[in-house]
C-alpha cells in the first residue's frame, strides 16, 4: 500500500468514547510512510466560551503497546480495588446506555410521523430515438 500524503492523518480504524457532556476520547490507528501503524489517543473537550474544542493527543507506537497497556491496567485496577473499591464504575456505562435508548426512541418517533417513501419510478419522456432491438419492454422485462 503506497503512502498517500493527503491520507496520512486518516484513521484506518477508530473508536470513540463519550465521557460526559463535554469530553470525548478518540482511539485511532494510523499508518506511517513505511506502512507501519501507531495509535493516537485524543481527549477532546468542548469549550464553553467559543464553541471550540481543546485537544490533547498521545502517540503510542507498537514497541510501547504492551508496557502501556500493562501499566494503564495496573493503575486503573489500583484505583478500583485499593483507593475506591466502593465506587460503582458501571454507573456511567448505564447512564450512556439509557441516553442512547432515549435517543433511539426519539428517532423512532420521528420516523413514525414521517411519510412512507413512494417506490414509484417516474416515467421520463425521452426525445432520443430508441433502437427496437435494444428495447427490453417488448420482452416484458423491466429495468
Amino acid at each position: 500500500m503506497e503512502f498517500d500524503r493527503e491520507k496520512r492523518f486518516e484513521s484506518v480504524y477508530s473508536r470513540k468514547v463519550k465521557a460526559g457532556k463535554r469530553r470525548t476520547y478518540f482511539f485511532d490507528v494510523r499508518q506511517t510512510k513505511g506502512s507501519d501503524y501507531f495509535v493516537t489517543i485524543t481527549e477532546s473537550t468542548r469549550r464553553f466560551e467559543d464553541e471550540g474544542y481543546i485537544r490533547h493527543k498521545i502517540f503510542l507506537y507498537k514497541e510501547d503497546f504492551n508496557r502501556f497497556i500493562e501499566n494503564l491496567t495496573d493503575v486503573v485496577e489500583h484505583v478500583k480495588t485499593e483507593l475506591m473499591p466502593e465506587y460503582d464504575y458501571e454507573e456511567y456505562a448505564r447512564r450512556y446506555d439509557e441516553e442512547d435508548n432515549l435517543e433511539g426512541e426519539q428517532f423512532s418517533k420521528v420516523q413514525e410521523t414521517t411519510e412512507e417513501p413512494k417506490n414509484e419510478i417516474p416515467k421520463i419522456e425521452s426525445t432520443l430515438p430508441i433502437d427496437k432491438e435494444d428495447d427490453d419492454e417488448e420482452d416484458g422485462e423491466e429495468w
